[in-house]
């Protein structure tokens, strides 16, 4: 692409995709689940209208339908929860006890396992840092929602290597040098899409007195997790990447670090008795919870748990797989663009893809795959700064990333605009602001819910 400063010269027509190599409509998996604005159409530049392409569903998922239609049903009995005598408050209070019992179920816990429902990933993974009696040994690969809270009781960061093994090699090294009370990992890279051997580390942390912790959030929506059968002692996850964006996220594991750690939050509904000079805090989940609990949100993560069950892990594998392979190769293929990793022996990936661009700005191919063709994308470094710094040789990166609702159609039009974006440029003039890359003559008009 060609280097561009401040704008780029206009090349013609908005959508116009002339010499892409032909593609058979319908070729490939269709979606397969049903999401919540599927088939929006949205404005491009120049007036006219397409149908929306979701690639950035690795930083946050639309609603399943079926999670919307649960949602629908549970509002009209929304009240508060716990110690209500009405109705409503029953129905609302068992939502979430419910909930609790299917978060619990679908991560194969413990029968003493705690189910704490948290804000997201982030927001779980700061309550298990503040339980943690001790270091926290983390790789430098970690979104920063697994990099950055573990800090306050002391952090020591592995750099990994550049194939698994070695990098297995180096935690291991790192757990006998110093006694260390946590192994956290993520459960597959936001950046790279590569998944990584969680009962293997599980045993690695074991044989070496930590327990360990899987930052799920990338991982949660493709695969099960069974912390029984695996020996995982701690899961976080978030609901909005997978398919239940109403602010809730969990954090499931070991009770008794839990019970004796800070109370994530000092207020109502944490306690057993509060006087002038004191309180006497909860055991369990409550100890965490305090205020009032997000009722929709938990009832949304139990919804999309039940419909990923109910699609069934080899569905979501080999629908995803067959996307994954399909990008892959497209990538391959435009000059000019280099796919990261960052072991050279996984072969096991999610549906994530992120590249960089021998030249020109990946900022602004992003602003015109929007603005032009109607694809959502992201660039940047992804919140995995430390990892992204290691394996790139340009400033940013542009991320794809595919999930349940992705179909070869989707895929096949990135691949299409992308290419003509590397060949020849945006096709209207963009200006770099610090809001990032924008149009510089935008008639697009505003949704009605902005």
């Amino acid at each position: 692409m060609p280097e561009t400063s401040a704008s780029t010269t206009p090349r013609g027509g908005a959508t116009a995709l002339a010499g892409a190599p032909a593609r058979v409509p319908g070729a490939g998996p269709g979606p397969l689940a049903a999401l919540v604005g599927a088939d929006l159409d949205i404005p491009v530049l120049g007036g006219g209208r397409v149908r929306h392409v979701n690639l950035d569903v690795a930083a946050s998922a639309p609603a399943f339908t079926a999670v919307a239609e649960r949602v629908a049903r549970a509002l009209p009995y929304y009240a508060s929860v716990h110690r209500g005598t009405g109705y409503l408050s029953q129905a609302s209070t068992a939502v979430v006890d419910d909930a609790r019992v299917v978060i619990a179920r679908h991560v194969g816990a413990r029968i003493d396992d705690h189910v704490v429902v948290t804000r997201n990933t982030t927001d779980a993974l700061n309550l298990l840092a503040a339980a943690v009696p001790g270091d926290t040994v983390v790789l430098d690969l970690e979104h920063h929602a697994n990099l950055l809270p573990w800090t306050r009781r002391g952090r020591r960061v592995v750099v990994a290597r550049g194939t698994l093994a070695a990098t297995l090699d180096a935690l291991a090294a790192e757990l006998r040098r110093t006694p260390a009370a946590l192994l956290s990992v993520t459960g597959a890279s936001n950046l790279t899409g590569e998944v990584l051997p969680l009962e293997v580390l599980a045993r690695l942390a074991h044989d070496h007195g930590a327990r360990f912790a899987v930052d799920a959030a990338q991982l949660l929506p493709h695969r099960r997790i069974d912390l029984a059968a695996s020996g995982i002692d701690y899961v976080a996850f978030s609901g909005h990447k997978a398919y239940a964006p109403f602010g809730a996220g969990a954090l499931v594991g070991r009770g008794d670090w839990l019970d004796v750690a800070p109370p994530h939050l000092a207020g109502g509904g944490a306690v057993e008795a509060v006087a002038v000079d004191g309180a006497e805090w909860k055991r369990g989940p409550e100890r965490h919870e305090a205020g009032t609990p997000n009722v929709i949100g938990v009832a949304a993560i139990a919804a999309a748990l039940a419909e990923l069950e109910r699609l069934g892990e080899p569905a979501l594998r080999a629908h995803e797989a067959a996307l994954t392979g399909r990008l892959h190769e497209g990538l391959a293929a435009i000059p000019g663009v280099r796919v990261l990793r960052g072991f050279a022996d996984v072969d096991d990936r999610l549906g994530i893809a992120t590249v960089e661009l021998e030249r020109g700005s990946v900022g602004l191919v992003a602003a015109a795959l929007a603005a032009e063709h109607g694809i959502s994308v992201r660039a940047g470094r992804f919140c995995a700064h430390p990892f992204f710094d290691r394996i790139a040789t340009r400033a940013n990166g542009l991320r794809a990333s595919v999930g349940a609702g992705t179909s070869a159609d989707d895929v096949d039009r990135f691949l299409d605009a992308l290419r003509r974006l590397v060949a020849s440029g945006p096709a209207h003039v963009y200006d770099r602001t610090p809001a990032g890359w924008c149009p510089r003559h935008d008639d697009r008009p505003r949704p009605a819910v902005a």
